[in-house]
């Protein structure tokens, strides 16, 4: 139990840390300022005491209205808007008026609004972005003036001002990719109290050759083709460099350079969580565990590589004797030596020597089955019903409890639906999915199906590289973090529960994964935070009192000449930036 069970006092043994998020917060905005500033601002629930201190009398209307009142009136606001993308946008203008109120409206209806938030709703938001534009969220930077690129990064903050950097693509939406940045970043702090104002989202824009795009009239990157190559290597390059440079205590999140890919590192780590819970049904050992994934795209491999890892620490073994308890099928069947260049360098490590399929079958997936007969069968291949009624049955022939996860999104293209395999395996399947599915049943047993949202996973491994301030995240630390997650799956105390936590415990779930994290960035000598407790009570309590909540805090008003950079409202995206900008 915390020993500061409310957070309006200061906490007795960690509320002077930077990050502490109890007592009251200094504030040195005033009048319209502060109703700018999204993250002082309260709206109709600053105090009768903030209103006169501050300066706000005559521009609020009188009645003093709770943070609850204020999400129940909002949520009737959000209810009224027609379209998933009418919905999208409420939310992002709401994001820019007032953070609390928005993370708070979130955090009571997650299950409802995180595709809104999230995919699919902002894929479509990203390709309407020039669209959409009302205020820019995050810092852009463009392949045309790469010698601006350490500046434009400096605008944001001193090296102590930025704890989390995220930089990601969706495909070839130029620059819209921004809003995929903006979105991890929110699920970093609704899911994990990464602080809301610490954070910057990055577009790296190198053109488009997206036509669409590119004929657009309103289009807002640059109106040129995608650059590629040495240019394009360079300018990443000078990017990370940059970053590390500025914010060499920041954790880097990014989706073409090494330090965390949460779309394949997280959604491994969150499989590979999934997997140990069937296992711990199974009795079996994750170093005994066969396993095929059908589809050695990125998200195939990506999974392959975690599970591949785990089984080397795991184990004692190399990288490479361990692959060999993973097979991978792709188009052309099983992967093999003799493809050669038709491998992709991400499948090379998993193609299986061609000798020791030497008159075996192995052109399709049922094939392979038979063959392996393994005990766990992942689908990342987009193709809907791939997972046939005779390849289940197949598996099930030859293991008890047969693990299964079509993981392939949207539900449209699963390849399988849970309810078939259920039928299938007589209720034995341990099913976990891309996407939410309800529970399904046989003979009058339910059985939950478990979704693999990465979101379970990734911002807890941020919130604890965060506050270890850890050099690098090693592939130990990835273990430890899916062993948390896996130690806090439902099915561990009742088999026909999922074999993951629900992503309405993600916050629970995420404190426990960053200890995870932390106590492994320490031992291995990573942690470059000093005083991290060594007692798990209060390394749990430390991690908490720096979790940022959606909730009001007592403004204290101090002299501008005096104020921090929170104080004056410079930080974040929401921010006023420093001169220069």
């Amino acid at each position: 139990m915390s020993s500061n069970p409310s957070k309006d006092t200061i906490h007795p043994n960690f509320g002077n840390l930077p990050l502490s998020t109890s007592g009251p917060e200094e504030c040195a905005l005033t009048g319209s300022a502060l109703l700018r500033s999204p993250y002082h601002n309260k709206g109709s629930a600053f105090t009768a005491k903030e209103r006169k201190e501050f300066k706000l009398h005559g521009m609020l209307p009188p009645n003093v209205q709770s943070l609850q009142e204020q999400v129940n009136r909002a949520y009737e606001q959000y209810s009224s808007r027609s379209g998933d993308l009418a919905k999208n946008t409420f939310m992002t203008s709401m994001k820019e008026q007032n953070e609390v109120l928005y993370y708070r409206l979130i955090q009571d209806h997650l299950k409802e609004m995180f595709s809104i938030i999230y995919t699919p709703t902002e894929g479509d938001a990203i390709q309407n972005f020039s669209r959409l534009f009302r205020r820019p969220e995050g810092c852009f930077l463009n392949i045309s003036d790469q010698e601006r690129i350490e500046n434009d990064l400096a605008q944001w903050g001193d090296p102590e001002d930025i704890d989390y950097i995220v930089i990601l693509g969706i495909g070839d939406q130029g620059v819209g990719g921004i809003l995929i940045s903006v979105a991890k970043l929110v699920l970093t702090t609704l899911c994990a109290g990464i602080h809301p104002s610490r954070t910057l989202p990055v577009v790296l824009d190198c053109g488009t050759d997206n036509e669409e795009l590119l004929n657009d009239k309103l289009y807002l990157g640059l109106r040129q083709r995608r650059v590629r190559g040495e240019k394009y290597d360079e300018f990443v390059e000078k990017f990370v460099q940059s970053a590390h440079k500025l914010y060499p205590r920041a954790y880097i999140h990014l989706s073409q350079v090494a330090c965390f890919n949460d779309d394949v590192q997280g959604t491994g780590a969150v499989t590979l969580a999934a997997i140990m819970g069937g296992l711990h049904i199974t009795k079996l050992n994750l170093t005994d565990m066969r396993l095929v994934i059908f589809g050695s795209g990125t998200a195939g491999t990506g999974i392959a590589d975690q599970i591949r890892d785990a089984i080397a620490t795991e184990s004692g073994k190399s990288k490479e004797d361990s692959a060999q308890q993973i097979w991978c099928v792709d188009k052309p069947g099983l992967l093999l030596k003799s493809q050669g260049d038709n491998l992709t360098p991400a499948q090379v490590s998993f193609a299986r020597n061609d000798e020791d399929w030497k008159g075996k079958d192995h052109a399709d997936l049922l094939s392979v089955v038979k063959e392996v007969k393994p005990h766990v069968l992942i689908g990342t291949s987009t193709k809907p019903k791939a997972f046939t009624e005779e390849i289940v049955k197949e598996m099930a022939k030859h293991v008890d409890r047969p693990i299964i996860f079509p993981l392939s999104n949207p539900t449209r293209l699963h390849e399988a639906d849970p309810k078939d395999i259920n039928e299938w395996t007589k209720g034995k399947a341990l099913i976990s999915t891309g996407s939410p599915f309800p529970p399904v049943e046989y003979d009058g047993k339910k059985y939950e199906v478990a979704e693999c949202n990465n979101s379970t996973c990734f911002p807890g491994i941020g919130l604890g590289a965060v506050l270890s301030r850890a050099r690098l995240l090693s592939d130990k630390m990835l273990v430890a973090a899916v062993k948390s997650l896996a130690s806090q799956s439902p099915a561990l105390k009742d088999p026909n529960k999922g074999l993951l936590p629900d992503v309405v415990n993600v916050r629970e779930i995420s404190v426990h994964i960053a200890k995870a994290v932390i106590r492994q960035a320490v031992e291995e000598g990573l942690a470059t935070e000093t005083g991290i407790p060594d007692d798990d009570g209060e390394l749990e309590e430390w991690v908490r009192e720096q979790m940022w909540e959606p909730r009001y805090r007592s403004l204290v008003r101090v002299d501008m000449d005096k104020a921090s950079k929170h104080a004056k409202g410079e930080l974040g995206v929401g921010g006023v930036r420093r001169e220069g900008m």
